[in-house]
């Protein structure tokens, strides 16, 4: 007979074969499985025993439930104290809202805030950022060109950097587009493919710090950059030769300033030294015309006490000066008449070089010996005539 028929609980020793035993607390009923609900009444009451029940089993607050309870809202606080601590880098300042509104700003490291009533949003206030603004824009002379603008700027405020506008980079993007194209607009294509570049880049900081200031987006600007200017690509051809042009006429303006500054400076010293020369020459002659006329000054009061012997006087000193300048051949015209060779070649190279070396000296001297040379004519004539005279008077 099977061990769960009714009436065969008993083995043949006697003892109980149920499985699940019997509970004498009801009866001899037959008992089922275990209640989960009584195991977990166990459960608690035993964890209640240990936390709420001193060495004689007397609860201490009142109940176990109610110690269990203040353990985990004791655990509940530390770890409420703990999360609450956090840290703000070097370069960063934290803003911290209490219930949403601004409470303070707080500086780098270790710091405290009640956990879901102070909201903290850290900014990097050093860092430098950058944007770059570029489009299509017209010209004050109705022509377009593309133009690229780059901008770099810092935090300077972080509350107002992230609540007194909706996104503050956005919008420093979009005043940099606006000042920009305010700039080109009022500018020439020329200048702005040319020699305006610098000129727009600091219209355009100008503006832009002027937007800034106007919003107050607690932004710096930094430096902003003109990266580059071109015509549309229908037209960059024709633009491209326009500039090359303009650049070949700025070389060749260098060139021909660099040019006159090194001629320039030559032709005014030739022409100070040629008028240093000049005036010296100047000086040399009058002096030299001054002297002469004092020497014939001194020379016509014996010219007139001694007509004859001043003449000749003056004719040997010329002759003395001329002959001392070229080449002489002396010949005895009463000696016998066997023909003599003379070197003419070599008399025609010393009266060359004498004529030259005569070129190099004073004209006034020439001009003097001339005169002498005439006066001494005179001389020689009569001379010759009176010697003539003695010669006929001898042979006769």
């Amino acid at each position: 007979m099977a061990w769960n028929e009714p009436g065969n609980n008993n083995d043949n020793n006697g003892r109980d074969n149920d499985p699940w035993g019997k509970n004498k607390n009801r009866g001899g009923r037959e008992q089922g499985p275990p209640d989960l609900d009584e195991v977990f009444n166990k459960l608690s009451q035993k964890l209640g025993g240990k936390f709420g029940k001193k060495g004689n089993g007397s609860p201490i607050f009142g109940g176990g439930s109610a110690m269990g309870f203040g353990v985990i809202v004791v655990i509940a606080i530390l770890i409420w104290v703990f999360s609450g601590f956090y840290t703000i880098g070097e370069a960063e300042r934290g803003v911290v809202l209490r219930l949403g509104k601004y409470e303070r700003m707080v500086d780098p490291g270790l710091n405290w805030r009640p956990r879901f009533v102070d909201e903290v949003t850290s900014v990097n206030v050093q860092a430098i950022r950058s944007l770059r603004a570029s489009g299509l824009m017209l010209t004050k002379d109705e022509n377009v060109v593309t133009v690229e603008m780059g901008v770099q700027y810092r935090v300077s405020d972080p509350y107002k950097y992230l609540y007194q506008v909706t996104n503050a980079d956005d919008s420093l993007r979009q005043a940099t587009d606006s000042a920009l194209r305010a700039v080109i607009g009022d500018s020439l294509m020329d200048s702005i493919l040319t020699s305006g570049r610098q000129e727009i880049r600091q219209e355009t900081e100008k503006t832009l710090n002027q937007i800034i200031d106007k919003y107050d987006m607690g932004l710096t600007v930094i430096d902003v950059n003109f990266q580059s200017s071109r015509p549309p690509e229908q037209v960059k051809d024709a633009f491209d030769d326009a500039i090359a042009a303009r650049e070949d006429e700025e070389r060749f303006i260098r060139e021909a300033e660099a040019y006159k500054n090194e001629i320039l400076p030559k032709a005014t010293g030739r022409a100070e030294r040629l008028k240093k020369e000049a005036q010296g020459y100047t000086e040399r002659t009058v002096n030299e015309a001054i002297g002469q006329v004092a020497q014939f000054e001194k020379l016509l009061p014996e010219y007139q006490a001694a007509p004859g012997v001043t003449r000749d006087r003056l004719y040997l000193d010329a002759m003395e000066k001329i002959y001392s300048h070229s080449s002489k051949v002396l010949i005895d015209s009463e000696s016998s008449g066997n023909m003599l060779y003379l070197p003419i070649d070599k008399l025609i190279s010393q009266s060359q070089a004498q004529s030259t070396k005569a070129r190099s000296g004073d004209k006034s001297s020439s001009e003097y010996d001339g005169i002498e040379l005439e006066s001494s004519k005179n001389g020689d004539e009569a001379n010759q005539t009176d010697s003539t005279n003695s010669t006929r008077k001898g042979r006769f």
